[in-house]
């Protein structure tokens, strides 16, 4: 039998390294909420930059998305990264179910001269609204 694998559209995140990162980690868990890959009562809803969003309480998973951001700051600072491709997987058979590609825009400015980026709370508020409203719409 043939398998289905949805592929989303790449879906673009922009800024320093550190808001890129972090930004990952949100779309992660909007995903594995949304998508069904872990149980609903296992997230909690929490306010981050003036925005309702749902995050993971399973400390594997915690640990998971913890320990992937911190290598995604490492290799953006580095600019050794454009994308990253997110995949959901079967347990039992490994199948590939979703694939959520990601391109990477990170400031440059940033990066080269190795800056502290400070931006207005109220423009990383729209940032991630936009953002995990570009993933919503996949659904």
């Amino acid at each position: 039998m043939a398998s289905r694998t949805i592929s989303k559209d790449i879906i673009t995140l922009r800024g320093s390294a550190a808001i890129v990162s972090e930004f990952f980690g949100y779309a992660a868990n909007s995903i594995l909420y949304n998508r069904g890959v872990y149980p609903e009562d296992s997230f909690v809803k929490v306010k981050k930059y003036g925005l309702s969003m749902l995050l993971t309480q399973d400390e594997g998973v915690k640990s998971f998305i913890s320990n992937l951001t911190a290598q995604l700051s490492e290799w953006l600072e580095a600019e050794m990264l454009k994308r990253v491709v997110l995949v959901i997987m079967t347990k039992a058979t490994s199948e590939v179910v979703e694939r959520w590609n990601f391109s990477i825009e990170t400031d440059k400015e940033v990066v080269e001269k190795g800056l502290v980026h400070f931006l207005p709370k109220i423009h990383i508020t729209e940032e991630l609204y936009n953002f995990l409203t570009s993933i919503l719409s996949c659904f």
